[in-house]
């Protein structure tokens, strides 16, 4: 037959279990969360270099027209 009284060292066990276990999970969500925004930090300038490339390529390709078209009219 259960009986309502708990032991109170039952309970408290199960509350330091339960802090433990929560303090855990808090330090694991926050490691996690740390990797992705480091994560989406590298992402974001992977895309500036990315972009950075592309307006080089874009310039080159300006010029070259240019070139190109000056030596066309001679």
């Amino acid at each position: 037959m259960e009986s309502n009284n708990q032991d109170p060292n039952n309970t408290a066990d199960l509350t330091d279990f339960v802090q433990n276990l929560l303090q855990q999970m808090q330090t694991r969500f926050q490691q996690m969360s740390d990797s992705i925004i480091g994560r989406i930090d590298e992402m974001g300038s992977r895309i500036d270099d990315l972009e950075k490339s592309i307006g080089d390529l874009i310039q080159q390709a300006g010029l070259e027209e240019v070139d190109m078209g000056a030596k066309q009219e001679k």
